[in-house]
């Protein structure tokens, strides 16, 4: 992968084929390369970009603290350095936050936007959702960034089916820096956009998996506050839809984009 410098960071970026761009973002502790059943299917009709998030893989790491605008000024940057403004933009997670808060900040850089499996307020809201992240601090502080993996894999991919998947993300998630995971966590948990959803003009796409972490019901709300957005859920998945189920995935995320070109 090749790297350009923006703002105060190096990052790490790949285009694979020609077309209307396509900009994927990954998810908190991921990276570009798990992407690739989708810049496979993808790239036959459009130029496909992914990237590694500030403090992911390739990309710099510089000392926190880090922010989702933090995150998205650094987004809005490369799509510009890269002269393919404007993109369709499809975020997962911490990826779809970034999404998010690209297309408020920067709506002429997003021609369509896809957030899977995530939400416009990552603000706890019980002590039930705050155990819940003080518990995966200490997981990371205490027993290191492999044994969150191994948590996490469970969660993830938990047939008997998907041995080969936990392993791969296991050894993934182990190569996280620690430091620099824990700045991405603390971004996550203070960021909140859910009174501005109304001021989201292009075409939305909210794609939900019925197991995710967060229920449907969550994606429902938010949806409906959305001008110009669509709901799909997809069965019998989990949090990591594009690597659990890639086919499902891409088909759904192509009757989109079919509908944008």
């Amino acid at each position: 992968m090749p790297s350009i410098p923006i703002r105060d960071i190096d990052i790490h970026y790949e285009i694979t084929g020609e077309g209307e761009p396509l900009l994927l973002i990954h998810g908190l502790g991921s990276s570009s390369r798990d992407w690739a059943p989708q810049v496979h299917y993808f790239s036959k009709l459009f130029q496909v970009v992914t990237f590694d998030v500030r403090g992911h893989r390739q990309s710099s790491k510089p000392p926190g603290p880090y922010s989702i605008l933090q995150f998205t000024e650094d987004t809005a940057e490369l799509i510009n350095a890269l002269d393919i403004g404007p993109a369709h933009v499809a975020g997962i997670s911490m990826g779809g936050m970034i999404a998010f808060q690209l297309t408020l900040i920067k709506p002429e850089l997003v021609k369509s936007l896809v957030v899977i499996n995530s939400g416009p307020d990552f603000t706890p809201k019980s002590l039930k959702q705050r155990l819940a992240i003080y518990q995966r601090f200490l997981i990371v502080r205490i027993l290191g960034m492999r044994a969150m993996g191994k948590v996490l894999a469970k969660r993830l991919f938990p047939k008997p089916n998907q041995d080969n998947i936990r392993s791969i993300f296991i050894e993934r998630w182990a190569e996280n820096d620690k430091r620099a995971y824990l700045s991405s966590m603390k971004a996550i948990f203070s960021w909140n956009i859910d009174d501005q959803l109304s001021k989201i003009k292009c075409p939305v796409l909210i794609l939900a998996a019925d197991e995710d972490y967060t229920p449907v019901s969550y994606k429902e709300e938010y949806t409906k506050k959305i001008p110009n957005a669509e709901l799909v859920v997809i069965s019998d998945s989990r949090h990591a839809i594009p690597v659990e189920h890639p086919d499902k995935f891409n088909q759904v995320l192509m009757n989109f984009l079919s509908k944008q070109v």
